[in-house]
């Protein structure tokens, strides 16, 4: 990572809510293939949560703790602040002396920005105010938020706007925390009402409308310079597993994400890699 921070923009994409088992059956049908062309060999990495919901998690990741791979460590990390003792810091993680990732690449001279999603990420109450604040740019409105049929369209236009109107010498970090997944999210699925709920089966039409619009994130990112990206679940949720619903609880569903790492290449450089 020390050779990517400084050189690379960089995009880092939470995919609120999604569950492992829903992304690699998909990844497998051919169902979300403008992600999957990304994913290395199609498929999704499976890795554990930081946290068992979206605030806990988030702020672990900000700190550096991504995702971890689901396999026994330790596993080096890609980002970690100094701190004595660290048996996850090696010699190709950034380190940096900042109390969380966002403000150490504000010190490198990259323009961090936040597209927000969920309540967390709205602005509106002191908490929801928390995870944003630590952006020097944060965006939310009602469009892009859980209720908004076309949330993800709409984060995706603020993107390119801001993209578009950052000089082309200045590095970017942006930050997109995609709502459509989480509830509700009935509305993606032809025939389903409100009346009956989400279900699992919603959650995957939400990923399959997620995957026919990220193209236009990942041409924006790329347009520039070389971009290098994180796509990743927070955590997951549960539809009725083993009397389950929800998250902010200890289910295997909840605690398994998909996760994945790629570079974009710049306009120069061709097809993404």
């Amino acid at each position: 990572m020390n050779g990517i921070v400084g050189s690379h923009d960089l995009l880092l994409v939470t995919l609120d809510t999604l569950r492992y088992d829903v992304a690699a059956e998909l990844a497998a049908a051919g169902r979300i293939p403008n992600l999957a062309r990304h994913l290395p060999d199609g498929r999704w990495e499976r890795r554990h949560a930081p946290g068992s919901f979206t605030y806990a998690s988030h702020q672990a990741i900000f700190a550096g703790f991504l995702p971890t791979p689901a396999a026994p460590g330790p596993h080096p990390r890609l980002f970690a602040a100094r701190f004595a003792g660290s048996e996850t810091t090696a010699d190709g993680t950034y380190v940096y002396d900042a109390p969380d990732l966002v403000s150490a690449l504000a010190a490198e001279g990259y323009r961090t920005v936040c597209v927000g999603g969920v309540g967390f990420f709205n602005n509106r109450p002191p908490l929801g105010s928390v995870l944003p604040g630590l952006f020097q740019e944060s965006h939310w409105e009602p469009s892009f938020g859980v209720a908004s049929p076309t949330s993800f369209e709409a984060q995706v236009a603020r993107a390119e706007e801001v993209v578009a109107a950052l000089p082309s010498d200045r590095r970017l970090f942006l930050f997109v925390n995609v709502s459509a997944l989480h509830q509700p999210n009935w509305f993606h699925l032809p025939g389903a009402t409100r009346e009956a709920g989400d279900s699992r089966a919603t959650h995957a039409a939400a990923l399959e409308y997620v995957d026919r619009h990220v193209g236009r994130l990942f041409a924006a990112m790329s347009s520039r310079r070389r971009c290098f990206a994180i796509v990743c679940s927070d955590h997951g949720t549960a539809y009725g597993d083993d009397g389950y619903t929800g998250h902010r609880l200890g289910h295997e569903v909840v605690w398994t994400v998909p996760y994945a790492q790629f570079t974009l290449d710049g306009p120069r450089e061709g097809a993404a890699a």
